[in-house]
């Protein structure tokens, strides 16, 4: 079931948006295949510590977050992933790892790399790892307010980048 202060938060902003079930899945490249949605159009929210303030990364489903780049656009000196304890607080209505990307719900800073920018829709998760949400992306930045900056990247997990599985 969908967190109604996510849902009262959508239907107060008076934007169009589309929620729809998917079966349970539980990376965002899984979720973007039973979806059927392209990894490109799905955003992966990804929960890091900045100078350790929990912030958000959204990225495509296929690209991982480049952690120094984000460092820079966010104006850190140290960051990395944060830990599933250190999150679980702070999104008591979500699923761990079915949080949507809108910081101003959990007074946290949005960030969204900009391949995301240029797709009509995008699709996340909606506090569940069964429940989504599609709206076009204007409409998702004039809610959430991200800075946006090239800090995705594709191919393996190595130094520096967030691990394949999250």
């Amino acid at each position: 079931m969908r967190p109604r202060s996510l849902d009262s938060f959508l239907q107060q902003s008076r934007v169009p948006f589309t929620t729809f079930r998917h079966p349970p899945a539980y990376t965002a490249q899984e979720e973007a295949a039973v979806s059927h949605v392209p990894g490109c159009s799905w955003a992966k929210i990804v929960v890091c510590c900045a100078d350790e303030e929990l912030i958000l990364a959204v990225v495509p489903a296929h690209r991982m977050v480049d952690l120094e780049a984000l460092r820079q656009l966010a104006g850190a000196v140290i960051i990395r992933l944060a830990n599933e304890r250190e999150f679980a607080r702070s999104y008591p209505d979500c699923e761990p790892g079915a949080m949507p990307p809108f910081g101003s719900l959990y007074q946290q800073r949005v960030f969204v790399d900009c391949s995301l920018v240029g797709e009509a829709q995008m699709v996340f998760n909606a506090g569940t790892h069964t429940d989504a949400i599609r709206m076009h992306y204007g409409d998702f930045a004039e809610l959430a307010a991200p800075i946006v900056g090239a800090f995705a990247r594709a191919g393996l997990a190595g130094a520096g980048a967030e691990p394949a599985s999250v």
